[in-house]
């Protein structure tokens, strides 16, 4: 029944990719491959779900909620139901709403026209100067808030900028390169470093010193190979200055872009203060911009604005079809997780491959395919290297990156997909090679720093508990210019 399952991903996913060619919305694909996958693992519950697996505590639960016994095929189907899709829908549903709210604040900032004084002040119209310039901005600000929210925004900004759609695309294929990079230096900038970061694999200067230029070279190499083709200006779509200054005054743009802009960067600080979900942090900070809206929306003649600037008529411009898509999507990784395949997937990359900066590396081009929260997990339980390990910061770094090289390997990725329609088969054949080349440079770049810098050269030796086994092995030995692999 898994190879079954393998199937009808892998057919899902076809499906995703070649959406205009079949003409099949890749939300609906998304969507009927998530639940059939998980309708065959709930129905072979029993065969699937090794007994082993099934936590004490949770059997105990059942168990004296019952008549005190419970044969194996009951004990796996609730554990399915209620042990792990019910734990996935929680994670999923913060991981929607959190983009809901990052959508609607982006939007309602949009309906203010808030960004307008951002794209004023961006003057440069040559394609390549351009390039650079979002490249550069999209790079930092991913650092400081996740690379889903910082995609959502500069998508919202180049909109204002280019109007051609072709020369449009190719900037927001370097939004999301740029935006994977730039959240992975950072234990904030990026859900799997977050996630290591929690773990108390990777501190928070340490990640930051090593990983800022390996991040940086994943940016630059795509930006240079791209500037190389670019040429002539950008054409701006055209905005009725007159309807703009009659109806909205700039400081109710300037008030609206200030809340939503502090409102989304509060988000990782009020999840580094108070330890809650992303999503909370979010919400209040749309609750806080709705209420100011409410306010601001009063004073305002809409018979002169393009669109109106009520929350409600905001939220209906909001593509519902893109976080039905990424449900779909999270719901299919999430039954490969729960069944292992996942789990053995990275076993078997560490059976045959031995060597752990490499085995990094491979789970980074497999994270442009499937989620990479689940593999770094995976990896997480596999290793049990110590704190700020270069295994740590090359897995921080590729499960970052390694995203940008498919349209869906990314949250950014997906947002961008569904935002602008992306196709598959465009991404992959103008944008991955130059976030593939740009992933391996970085990823080299590491390497180097690990061998010669941070370790100064030195054979100094540390331990490792693999699976609970102790083996000896050299900080640098993980590194990918080693030939010799750290063994067991």
């Amino acid at each position: 029944m898994l190879t079954v399952i393998c199937i009808i991903f892998f057919f899902g996913y076809l499906c995703i990719a070649f959406e205009h060619p079949i003409r099949i919305n890749k939300a609906a694909s998304a969507l009927a491959t998530g639940v059939l996958c998980w309708t065959l693992y709930a129905i072979n519950s029993g065969s699937m779900v090794a007994p082993e697996s099934i936590p004490t505590w949770f059997a105990d639960k059942l168990a004296s909620q019952g008549d005190g016994h419970l044969d194996h095929a009951k004990l796996s189907l609730e554990f399915m139901a209620d042990g792990q899709l019910h734990t996935l829908l929680a994670e999923i549903s913060g991981i929607l709403f959190f983009l809901l709210g990052a959508m609607t604040i982006v939007e309602l900032v949009d309906a203010y026209e808030g960004f307008a004084l951002v794209t004023k002040r961006i003057t440069a119209t040559n394609k390549v100067k351009l390039l650079w310039i979002v490249g550069v901005v999209t790079f930092f600000m991913s650092s400081v808030l996740d690379n889903l929210t910082t995609t959502i925004v500069m998508i919202s900004l180049l909109r204002k900028l280019i109007k051609e759609r072709e020369t449009r695309l190719l900037f927001v294929g370097i939004v999301v390169i740029a935006a994977n990079a730039g959240g992975a230096w950072t234990v904030i900038g990026d859900v799997t470093t977050t996630m290591l970061w929690i773990k108390n694999k990777i501190s928070t200067f340490e990640v930051m010193v090593r990983l800022i230029l390996p991040s940086i070279v994943c940016l630059v190499v795509p930006l240079v190979i791209l500037s190389m083709f670019l040429r002539g200006n950008v054409h701006r779509p055209e905005a009725d200055e007159y309807q703009m200054e009659k109806a909205i005054t700039p400081n109710q743009q300037k008030l609206m872009l200030f809340i939503g802009l502090i409102g989304l960067i509060s988000v990782p600080i009020f999840k580094t203060i108070t330890h809650l979900p992303p999503l909370m942090g979010m919400m209040g900070s749309l609750s806080v911009l709705w209420i100011v809206s409410e306010l601001v929306h009063r004073r305002i003649d809409h018979e002169y604005t393009r669109s109106t600037t009520h929350v409600l008529e905001v939220l209906k411009r909001v593509d519902s079809s893109a976080i039905l898509f990424f449900l779909g999507i999270l719901l299919a990784v999430g039954c490969l997780s729960s069944t292992g395949l996942l789990t053995s997937a990275a076993n078997a990359l560490d059976s045959y491959v031995g060597n752990y900066s490499i085995v990094a590396l491979l789970i980074g081009l497999i994270s442009a395919v499937v989620d990479n929260v689940p593999l770094v997990a995976a990896g997480i339980e596999m290793y049990k290297f110590q704190v700020d390990h270069p295994f740590w910061h090359m897995l921080a770094f590729c499960a970052g990156t390694g995203g940008s090289c498919l349209i869906i390997g990314s949250a950014a990725g997906v947002a961008a997909m569904g935002l602008e329609r992306i196709d598959f088969m465009w991404y992959l054949r103008y944008i991955a090679p130059l976030a593939l080349a740009g992933y391996l440079c970085g990823a080299a770049t590491l390497g180097l720093l690990d061998a010669y810098v941070f370790n100064n050269g030195s054979a100094k030796s540390d331990k490792a508990f693999i699976n609970g086994e102790v083996s000896l092995c050299l900080p640098f030995e993980g590194s990918i210019l080693s030939l010799n692999s750290c063994r067991r």
